[in-house]
């Protein structure tokens, strides 16, 4: 594996119970490098269940004190009843209380100010959209109006996906309705523009939960009835937004050592599947394989379309 640099960054997808493939990865890094998740990584940025990941470094787990949390907690927050199996008549699918309960046995009362305090700081990047205000949050340690928030709060704020949870305190939403699903480009942005780290001794990985396979037909496009658009409308949109994050990221950072790392998945794994360990648990190896060899993902260049133009 490539060497690290001086300052070293993670950014962590969403993806709900997928986020074990990034748990297992980071524990394959821990045990190349020898040391924890902690140690390595300077500055932390999550969406959904990435936020979950990102404030576990921040408190000190290890990437295998994450992925059994996940092993073992999964079908408790993620239980089917009848609530989740007709949550087309219900308000959402899924209690907070019982992520709530997991996050506060594994991180404690931490406040999100206190991950920038002591010998060794860390920031903490979460990422949350807020409905009342029609933005995202992008919630920081050392930003004086989140130094008081439970992290709790703030992991709770970025998972809480319309639909399957409720809203927090009535209007934060998860951090991917917005553009930050994939929360590089905040990542990049954060340690060069507001850390200050050079850029030529800054590494920034990018962890994916894994792509889910098309199962678009376009011959029956156009017979296709209005329900229907929405599964292919929504790939569309954090497809599209996960190419313009890792491209920003990319070009716009001169200098920096970005390595996106993301997988294909070849079948779909929702986000509230837990009953798919196994599946998860083999493309965490991949994924984990895919960063000590360095396989990471060319960025899309959006100027390979660009005319050539003659000089008038």
């Amino acid at each position: 594996m490539k060497p690290f640099r001086k300052n070293v960054a993670v950014a962590i997808d969403g993806g709900g119970i997928r986020g074990v493939i990034v748990t297992r990865a980071l524990t394959m890094l821990e045990e190349q490098l020898g040391r924890p998740s902690r140690e390595i990584f300077g500055l932390a940025a999550g969406t959904s269940t990435g936020s979950i990941i990102s404030a576990g470094i921040g408190a000190g787990l290890t990437g295998k004190q994450m992925y059994d949390l996940y092993v073992e907690l999964g079908n408790v927050i993620f239980r089917k009843t009848l609530r989740s199996r007709l949550w087309l008549l219900t308000k959402y699918r899924y209690p907070l209380e019982p992520l709530e309960a997991a996050l506060r046995e594994a991180i404690g009362d931490i406040k999100m100010g206190d991950y920038w305090k002591g010998a060794k700081p860390i920031d903490v990047l979460i990422t949350s959209y807020d409905l009342e205000l029609q933005r995202t949050r992008f919630i920081k340690p050392y930003k004086g109006e989140y130094a008081e928030w439970p992290a709790v709060k703030a992991v709770l704020a970025s998972s809480a996906v319309p639909t399957y949870f409720p809203a927090v305190e009535g209007r934060f939403v998860d951090g991917g309705v917005g553009s930050y699903a994939n929360p590089c480009y905040p990542a990049a942005f954060e340690a060069t523009q507001c850390l200050g780290w050079d850029p030529a001794e800054t590494t920034l990985i990018s962890f994916g939960t894994g792509k889910a396979p098309s199962h678009f037909d376009s011959t029956r496009a156009n017979q296709m009835w209005a329900w229907e658009w929405l599964g292919p409308v929504m790939g569309a949109f954090l497809k599209s937004a996960d190419d313009q994050q890792v491209h920003a990221a990319a070009t716009l950072f001169p200098g920096l050592d970005f390595r996106r790392f993301q997988l294909a998945l070849s079948e779909d794994i929702g986000m509230d599947q837990p009953e798919q360990m196994p599946q998860l648990l083999r493309y965490g190896d991949e994924l984990g394989r895919k960063l000590l060899n360095d396989e990471w993902e060319t960025p899309p260049d959006f100027r390979a379309a660009l005319p050539q133009l003659s000089p008038r």
